[in-house]
């Protein structure tokens, strides 16, 4: 019974996998959703990173770059895979590695704002709210505006 068991947590879990990366704390909590037996979804997770089905870092360096690609910040992307379990030096490391987050600013504050930054005390906070909403830290907020004196 008990084989049979871990065969069917198993195989959901290839099927989740098999739509897209997960990290091992998305994966235990989909499956914990599913299945009442704790010690059986360890167990059926210690298999899948054993053989590199899961993996935190590749996980997280694919979740970095798909949120880039929609126009978030890196503080942003670190409190979401914070959230799914990836440890803060990993998340740290992927994000920095990742770079020009300043550009990326710049870029989706123009498709926001196509005027530019404002001259208006009240529109500029605004527009400052909207880049930090995203994710963007203080620096690379002041980087868009900064640039555009120049």
């Amino acid at each position: 019974m008990a084989d049979e068991l871990f065969s069917l947590i198993y195989n959901k879990a290839l099927d989740l996998i098999s739509r897209r990366e997960h990290s091992k704390k998305e994966l235990k909590d989909k499956l914990l959703k599913r299945f009442e037996e704790n010690d059986l979804i360890n167990q059926v997770i210690e298999k899948l990173e054993s053989n590199d089905l899961i993996n935190n870092y590749r996980f997280a360096e694919m979740y970095v770059m798909s949120r880039k690609r929609k126009g978030f910040g890196p503080k942003k992307i670190s409190y979401e895979l914070l959230t799914k379990g990836v440890c803060e030096s990993t998340a740290q490391e992927i994000i920095d590695n990742q770079g020009e987050w300043a550009d990326l600013a710049r870029i989706v504050f123009m498709k926001k704002f196509k005027n530019g930054p404002s001259e208006e005390f009240k529109e500029k906070i605004k527009q400052k709210s909207f880049l930090q909403n995203r994710g963007f830290s203080f620096k690379e907020i002041e980087s868009v505006f900064l640039n555009d004196m120049l």
